[in-house]
Order: C-alpha cells, then structure tokens, then sequence
C-alpha cells in the first residue's frame, strides 16, 4: 500500500509526536515543522522519536522553522511537495503557553500576541496553505472518499475559563470557530475539517501544574480518573483520518477524560 502523507506541526514531542507515531504506524510518512533544533544535546529525546518513526516504516521530512512566520510555512509545505508529491492530512497542532502565568488584569500584549500568533494565526495560515495545495491533486469523488483531512488540536480551554492564561483561552476558542468556517469552506471540495479538544494532557507544557492537575484527578474531577497521554490524541487522530469517516465536518471530539460533563 502507497503510504499517504500527513504534516503535524508541533511534531517533535507531546501531542504531536504520539500522532505522528500513531499515523505513522498506519501507513503515513510524516513532515514536522516545529521551532525546535533536532540537534538540541539538551533534548537527545527529539532524535530518539524521529527514529521511532522510521521504526514504524515511515519515511519523515523535519523542518525547523515557525507556523507564524510565512516564509517558514511556505518553504516548509514547498519541501513537503517536492518530498511526497502530496499532502493527504494536516494536523495543526503547533501551539503554546503563556511563558508566564498572570492574572488577566496584569497580562501583556506580548504575551497575548506569542499565544495568539502561534495557535491562532499560524494555525489560520498554515490551513490556508495547506488546503490550496490539496486543492491542486488530483480527486475522483467517486472512488475517493475524501480529498483530504485536517485537523486542529483545540483544548479544553476553549470553553472553560482560567483567568490566569486568558491569552490561552480566547486563542483556543477562536480556534473553534476557525475549524467551522474551514469546514463550511472545504467540505465541497472533499477537505473534512475536525478538532479534537484535548484535557489535561501529560507533556512538557503541563509540568507546571502538574501537582494541581493530580490532586483533581484524585479528588474525581475527571470521570476516567487518569492523566491524558499524547497517545490517547494519537488514535483519536487516525479513526479521523480514516476514509470511512466521511459524513461529519466541523465538529469537535473532547479527549479530556469525560472533564466536559456536567456533572451534579
């Protein structure tokens, strides 16, 4: 079977790397752009997942550079093309924290514009790109399913609010919005568009709270009483991808333990 090719930005670890794993166990090469160096000797665990990925018989493209940045994205999705031939999935998982938690009365501009910027904007922009690219393969619709597929990793904070990272929150729940106009847009074209609206997930950006988190899981805030793991976005992702799910755009998929419930 011709391996398909599926992009996730943010790939190198966390979230990214599990569904780079998971796609690339299923029969997709892999092209990362992320802003961290592979060669990092601080890091030897980015190298380490790349190999797994060719472990798992996919071949990967890696590309240092920034989704906000439009020079990177385009030589980024250039070197994509001339690598693979086409681009099959998007997986705009590319986003970030606020470097410092503050109450939303004492927040800065630079900050709003690094989280916004990066989850929003570049996830905007990179989609854009992508999804003209996909427009110009060839598709028969009636042997094809679906031209393609995309994918924004949202999150919980989209619709529950912390004051301390507003930053977060409206970049998040903008994010919401950007994968129903996509999907409104792409859906005749064969592009499905999808979130999937992680919890609390155990990677580097929630070591901060990770006390925090543990005690709530304890104290049963969280029906599957657990940590998330960046493997569990990992099967979500592919049962996404898969070309029997076809009837459905623009929705979203909570990976958050059952914290969305409400509960009495």
């Amino acid at each position: 079977m011709m391996r398909k090719t599926a992009i996730v930005t943010g790939g190198s670890r966390g979230i990214g790397f599990g569904i780079a794993l998971e796609l690339a166990k299923h029969d997709y090469n892999i092209a990362i752009l992320d802003v961290n160096d592979l060669e990092d000797p601080s890091r030897p665990d980015y190298k380490e997942n790349m190999a797994k990925l060719e472990a798992a018989g996919a071949e990967y493209l890696y590309q240092k550079g920034d989704t906000r940045t439009a020079a990177d994205r385009e030589s980024f999705v250039k070197a994509v093309v001339e690598r693979f031939g086409e681009i099959d999935v998007l997986v705009n998982n590319a986003g970030v924290a606020p470097k410092i938690r503050l109450d939303m009365l004492e927040t800065t501009e630079e900050s709003f514009d690094f989280v916004v910027g990066t989850v929003l904007k570049g996830t905007m922009f990179m989609t854009q790109l992508v999804a003209n690219q996909m427009l110009k393969q060839p598709w028969d619709p009636e042997k094809e399913p679906k031209r393609g597929t995309i994918i924004n990793i949202g999150s919980a904070s989209a619709t529950v609010s912390s004051t301390n990272r507003v930053e977060y929150c409206v970049a998040k729940s903008g994010l919401m919005m950007l994968t129903t106009c996509y999907a409104d847009r792409l859906a005749a074209e064969g592009i499905m568009v999808h979130e999937l609206r992680p919890g609390v997930i155990d990677t580097d950006m929630t070591k901060v709270v990770h006390e925090k988190y543990t005690r709530l899981i304890a104290e049963g805030q969280f029906p599957i009483a657990r940590w998330g793991t960046p493997e569990d976005l990992g099967k979500v992702a592919r049962l996404v991808c898969d070309d029997d799910f076809v009837y459905t755009t623009g929705n979203y998929i909570d990976v958050d333990g059952g914290f969305h419930i409400r509960r009495l």
